[in-house]
Order: structure tokens, then C-alpha cells, then sequence
């Protein structure tokens, strides 16, 4: 035990008997503690010279000499007694300490605490930049259409909405949502409805959920169906619609269709022609005994509760007997390259001249090691094969378009094809690497075969063609593109897509320019300039041009998400009336309007709060090509649309209508500027030709210099320069 001792004080006298500094030290074991304390001294004892000198007497030698000093710790002074005896100890050797399991709790409720720490600060790291992320501003819908029954697709022609869902397809005014016409006397439902502009009259094209697709012809006053096309008595020999296309002006329709283990394209030219003479003079069947399937008027079914006001102005008329389709050719996949017709290697150099047989096998030494080499990579390719657990491959699909007469897709001379008219069928199969070009005049007779094969390095994966027949793009597995530009007859470049992208869909946009901070269209026809976005598998949006004989560009538009998975885009949507903007989707359920050129997010739309959807979203939407409108399902809570139940639940169709947004008004009522406006910018000069552009600058060239020099100055110059030269005529 260490006992501590006090050491006499060192008092000193103040002038004023106030206070004196006093040093008290305390010993306890081997370290010291000084500590200083002002304590009061009495004026009595300060005044008093005999207890001052009492007191000087009673202190021992050691505080006569001068104050303490006390030493520094050192090692010297630690305690050598065992663990026990710290009064500070490491938490850790406290808990190292406890025994089996209790130091296995301790340090899994310690891991618990650790990890749910750190799931608390990811959760307010993602609070504070959600809050801090710039929202756009949302706009709701202007008009909503209710019916008792969810639509399955949507299409949009002219001034009229074409949506597809159970029991058949109706059709509905764009601007009040009036249902105009119905048809449902199938009761069949509508999986996908195309409609395309005659001109004067609509061709519309549904296919049930048979797959059998029929057209119908929409005229003024009347809905008439003219025929079935892949319809049969024998439903064992159905054949059911993939796919389909109907060119522009819908002058040719082609149904890729599928039965009985086998895949084929059929395609049909439209007489287009003859159905408005049918129309307008109608003939009645001449022998309506005559059992068969004739082109009839679809008149309206009864009113149901979720039917709007009906446009009373229309009117029935009877059957008509409409000219059927003329089929033209049917189209098979190509047979995979076969290998030589040589039975061996000697039989076929065996043909070649000053050949000593190399590479025949024979002479050569091969090693145990190679073979085993070549089983090993044998067994990697052909594992499912050998195993015996394979999937037989799906049937190969194709995607084709309808090209118009260009330096590329020129016809004989003896065929003159009218101006817009499409002229051939281009067309690619799944895993293969070739783009077939076929004529289309020809008849059902003529032997099938391609006039030209564009061959790719690597099998074609998506190909797409601009709106106005002018561009192509084919994409291909390796994540490469291929620009052409059809009309003047050569490629505008390849490019691209970063590492790890691959193609998904690609996305045309009418070539715009942004002049002053805005995005405008250019008046007049533009040659060898294009802008597309390409929609990769990941998620990411990237946004690729291409200018005459420059090199194509490529840049992001929205990265691959990381973080917000939920936001990632499942489909984008160009929005024609708007220059440089397309609709953007997320799996979520956002939609967005999204600027290709800075890029940046304009704004967003979004359905009542009733209406969110399920995620992963499926969004069915249609956009118009020539109004400022697009139209969005709303998918109630908890409704898949995957389900015959899903069908029966009462949804609505949401319209859009950008001109009746503040921030897209003025872009969509200004989205055209002629030349003469655009002049002033260098922006113009890479739309107009040479020739254009040559006069643009020697006109520019000429004010400029008549600005600097008027015309009296010029006469006074060459007044002075001819003298100049009279003079030295003189001289000489």
C-alpha cells in the first residue's frame, strides 16, 4: 500500500494581503502530482514576523532549498503487477475474455449493428440526392377516355384512334374521344391493329389472338371488311400472323406466318385503286346464293356502358364487293451453307494444279494432344447435342421494309414504278448474315430469288428504316451499325456502340437543326443527313448522326443505371412534332420527354395517382405522326394485362396534348423555320447543296465589301489608278 505525504508549504508575503500562490505535493507509489491552488492569506499572519520566522523554522531542508521539481513518468515507473491490476483496459480483451458462445453472440449482434449502420447511411445517402435531383415538371393528361375493358393495342391515322382490345377493335375521334364505329361480331380479341393512310381513306389491319389478320377498309361513312387473310376452313392447317408490314401509301402488304413447323413471308400487292372506285359506285354481289366469304359493311354493335356519344353523321350503306389482294411471292428462309460437294481432301486437290498435298493429312504427324484438343473444343460446342438435354431452337423470324425506288434499289429500265410507290422488300432472318433485296414486280409465278445480298461480318440483330424511305440502319450482333443512305445510293459510315452495348431498337428522327437555343425544322428537302437513338439491351440511350462524307458520331444520352434500377428504360418513342425530343419510358412508369440535343429532360406526363402501374412496366402508347398528341393506357393497381381476367377490368386512355403545355407550345407551334430565316446562321450551310452554299457566301462576301466601300470610292480608285498608269506610259 502507498501512503501519500504532504510536504510543507512555501508561503510568501503580499504587499496587500491578498493572495499567494501555495504548492502542495502529493506523493502516492512512484509518480507525483503537483497541484497549484490559490488559497487566502490573513493580513494578521502576513504582518506577523515571528510566525513568519516560526514557520521557516518548522519546514524541513529539503523545501529551505527551492521548490520541487516533480520528474516526468517514464517506463521505470509502470506497475509491474499482472493484467488485472490496469485501470484501463482494451474493450476488446474484455470481450476476448468471455467465454464460448457468449463471445460468438457478442460479435454476431456487433456484425448485426454494423451492417444494419451501414444499410441506414445508404438509405440517407439515397434521401439526400433523391431530394437533391432537379424533378421535372409533370403535366397530366388533358382527356381521359374510360371504357369497361383493357385495350390491347393503339394505333392512330388521320383524325382517328384505332384501339384493339376483347371482342374485336373500335375506333374513336383524336380530339373528343368520341367512338365513332365497332366491330365486334367475332368476338375474337385484338392483339395488334396497324392503320395506314390511303389518302382519303384508312386501311386498317388487326390480328386476333388466332393470329389471323384481316384488313379493313374505313371510307367517309362506313367500316368494310375486304378479307381474311391466312384464314382457313381447317383449323389444323392454321397458319398464324408473326408479323406484318404495309408500305407507305399501302401500294404492298407482307405477313410473315408460321405453321406446321415451318416459317414463310407472304407478300400482296393492294388495289388500292379499285377499292375507292368500289366505294364510290358500289356494285352488289352478283350471286349472293353463292356460299363463300364475302367482303361485307361492319356495322356498329349495341351501345355498351362504356361507350361515349356516337357521331350521328355516319351512315351504312350495304355490301360492296371489294378486289381482292394479289398474292406475289412467298419467301422461305435460306437454306444454311452447305459444305463442298468433295468427299475428301484428296478429291479436292485433286482439281488443283501444282498441289503436293498439303494440309490433306497425309505426311504429317499429329500428337495425342491435338486430338485431345480437338474433342475438348468438339464437346464445348456440341455439349447440348451430346448430352441429350437440349431445346430445339425456335423458328427464325425476319424483319423486313418496303424501299422506294433509289440508286441502290433501281429497277430495268422497261419498269417504271410511280414516284413513292415502293419498289423492292428488304429483308433480314434471325442469326443470319445477310440483307436480301427482292423486286416487287414480279407474280406468283416467277422463280424467288434476292436481285442483290448485302453481306454484314456478324449475324444482323435489328434493322430499321427511316419514315421517309430515305435511310437504313442495320445493327448487328457484335454491337456494329451500318448507315446507308438509300436515296443517294451509298453508305454513310459504320460505327460503334461502347464495349458491353448491344443494339435493342433503333429510332429515326427527323433531321432538325437548333438555331438561337431552339430545335427547328429546315423547310425543304435535306440530303445525307440523319440523326437516329439506339436503344442498347443495358438500358443505355445513345444518339447517333451522320453528315454526307464525314464519319458518324456517337454520344450518350442516359447512362446504364446503377444505382435506380427502376429507372431504367424499357422503350423511347420519337415525337415528330416536336424537333429533336422522344418519349422515354421506365420500367417504373415514368415518361419523360427527353432533348436529344442538350440532352436534358424537358418535362414528364404522368397518369392520375390511381393509375400506377406494375413493375416491371409494359407501357402500350401510340404517338401521332402529324399531331401534337400521344395516347397512353393506364393500368389499374395490381392488373398485369397478362391475364383473361386483366381484359375485364375497367381502365382509361389517357390523351396528351403537347400544345396545351406551357414549355411545349411554342416548340411545337415554331418547329419550322424557312432558309431565309436560318441564313444568318452557319447552321443552314451544311443543309443546303454546294451550289447553294457557294451563292450564300459570295452574297455574304459582296455586303460585306459593299458595306466597307461604296460605289463612288471604287470610281475614284480606278480614276486614280488609271492616271497612275498613264503617267508611266509617258514616261517610257
Amino acid at each position: 500500500m502507498c501512503q501519500g505525504r504532504a510536504i510543507p508549504k512555501e508561503k510568501k508575503h503580499s504587499m496587500n494581503g491578498g493572495h499567494v500562490p501555495t504548492t502542495t505535493v502529493l506523493s502516492s507509489g512512484p509518480q507525483l502530482f503537483r497541484v497549484a491552488q490559490m488559497l487566502p492569506v490573513l493580513p494578521t499572519v502576513m504582518s506577523s514576523p515571528i510566525g513568519s520566522r516560526a514557520q521557516k523554522m518548522s519546514l524541513p531542508n529539503v523545501t529551505q532549498k527551492g521548490l520541487l521539481e516533480v520528474p516526468s513518468p517514464t517506463e521505470k515507473d509502470w506497475s509491474k503487477d499482472t493484467e488485472e491490476d490496469y485501470v484501463f483496459k482494451d474493450p476488446d480483451w474484455e470481450l476476448g475474455s468471455l467465454p464460448q458462445p457468449y463471445r460468438t453472440i457478442n460479435k454476431l449482434v456487433n456484425l448485426l449493428f454494423d451492417r444494419s449502420w451501414e444499410v441506414i447511411e445508404e438509405r440517407n445517402s439515397l434521401r439526400e440526392a433523391e431530394l437533391s435531383r432537379i424533378q421535372p415538371t409533370i403535366y397530366p393528361p388533358v382527356l381521359e377516355s374510360k371504357l369497361n375493358k383493357m385495350p390491347h393495342c393503339m394505333a392512330i391515322c388521320q383524325d382517328y384512334v384505332f384501339i384493339g382490345g376483347a371482342k374485336g377493335f373500335s375506333i374513336y375521334n383524336l380530339y373528343d374521344a368520341k367512338r365513332i364505329s365497332v366491330w365486334e361480331k367475332l368476338k375474337v380479341d385484338v392483339t395488334s391493329i396497324r392503320a395506314t393512310d390511303l389518302g382519303s381513306e384508312i386501311l386498317v389491319a388487326p390480328v386476333d389472338e388466332m393470329g389471323i389478320v384481316r384488313l379493313f377498309y374505313f371510307y367517309k361513312d362506313g367500316l368494310f371488311l375486304i378479307k381474311a387473310i391466312n384464314e382457313v376452313d381447317d383449323t389444323s392447317k392454321q397458319a398464324t400472323c408473326v408479323k406484318m408490314e404495309i408500305s407507305q401509301g399501302g401500294d404492298f402488304a407482307a405477313f410473315l406466318l408460321q405453321g406446321a413447323g415451318d416459317v414463310w413471308l407472304d407478300v400482296y400487292r393492294l388495289p388500292r385503286e379499285c377499292w375507292l372506285r368500289e366505294v364510290e359506285r358500289p356494285q352488289p354481289a352478283l350471286n349472293p346464293k353463292k356460299k363463300g366469304r364475302q367482303p361485307q359493311l361492319v356495322t356498329p354493335d349495341p351501345m355498351t356502358s362504356d361507350n361515349v356519344e356516337m357521331d350521328t353523321s355516319i351512315c351504312f350503306k350495304g355490301d360492296i364487293k371489294f378486289s381482292l389482294p394479289v398474292h406475289i411471292m412467298k419467301i422461305k428462309p435460306p437454306k444454311p451453307v452447305t459444305g463442298t460437294a468433295f468427299k475428301s481432301p484428296l478429291e479436292a486437290f485433286a482439281k488443283i494444279e501444282d498441289c503436293y498435298g498439303l494440309g490433306s493429312g497425309q505426311n504429317h504427324l499429329i500428337k495425342e494432344s491435338q486430338w485431345e484438343q480437338q474433342a475438348a473444343i468438339f464437346n464445348a460446342t456440341y455439349k447440348k447435342y451430346l448430352d441429350g438435354a437440349w431445346e430445339e431452337e425456335p423458328l427464325s423470324t425476319a424483319t423486313f421494309h418496303f424501299l422506294l425506288p433509289s440508286c441502290i434499289t433501281a429497277m430495268p429500265m422497261e419498269v417504271k414504278s410511280p414516284a413513292g410507290v415502293a419498289c423492292a422488300l428488304g429483308i433480314h432472318w434471325t442469326r443470319r448474315h445477310n440483307f436480301f433485296l427482292y423486286s416487287l414486280n414480279r407474280t406468283l409465278k416467277d422463280k424467288v430469288e434476292p436481285e442483290g445480298v448485302w453481306p454484314c461480318a456478324a449475324p444482323i440483330a435489328v434493322s430499321q428504316l427511316s419514315y421517309s424511305g430515305s435511310y437504313l440502319a442495320l445493327a448487328c450482333e457484335d454491337g456494329v451499325l451500318t448507315l446507308w443512305d438509300l436515296a443517294e445510293g451509298f453508305p454513310l459510315g459504320v460505327v460503334a456502340l461502347p464495349e458491353g452495348c448491344f443494339c435493342q431498337s433503333i429510332h429515326f428522327l427527323k433531321y432538325f437543326l437548333v438555331h438561337k437555343g431552339q430545335n427547328v425544322y429546315p423547310e425543304g428537302p435535306v440530303r445525307s443527313q440523319m440523326t437516329c437513338v439506339v436503344l442498347c439491351t443495358d438500358a443505355s440511350l445513345h444518339l447517333v448522326a451522320a453528315q454526307g462524307t464525314q464519319g458518324p458520331t456517337i454520344s450518350v444520352l442516359v447512362e446504364r443505371p446503377v444505382e435506380h434500377l427502376d429507372e431504367a428504360l424499357c422503350t423511347v418513342a420519337p415525337v415528330p412534332a416536336l424537333p429533336g425530343m422522344v418519349l422515354t419510358f421506365g420500367r417504373n412508369g415514368s415518361v419523360q420527354l427527353l432533348d436529344v440535343a442538350k440532352p436534358q429532360v424537358v418535362c414528364a406526363f404522368a397518369p392520375p395517382s390511381a393509375q400506377h402501374p406494375v413493375v416491371p412496366w409494359e407501357p402500350v402508347f401510340v404517338v401521332s405522326l402529324h399531331h401534337p398528341y400521344f395516347l397512353l393506357r393506364g393500368d389499374p393497381l395490381g392488373a398485369t394485362g397478362s391475364t383473361d381476367s386483366a381484359s375485364d377490368l375497367q381502365t382509361s386512355v389517357f390523351y396528351f396534348h403537347f400544345d396545351a403545355y406551357p414549355l411545349l407550345e411554342n416548340i411545337s407551334k415554331n418547329c419550322t423555320m424557312s432558309a431565309t430565316d436560318l441564313m444568318d446562321g452557319m447552321a443552314v450551310l451544311q443543309v443546303l447543296p454546294l451550289e447553294k452554299r457557294c451563292e450564300s457566301f459570295l452574297q455574304k462576301r459582296f455586303q460585306k465589301l459593299e458595306n466597307r466601300v461604296t460605289g463612288e470610292q471604287h470610281w475614284a480608285r480606278l480614276r486614280r489608278y488609271s492616271l497612275l498608269l498613264q503617267r508611266e506610259n509617258a514616261r517610257k
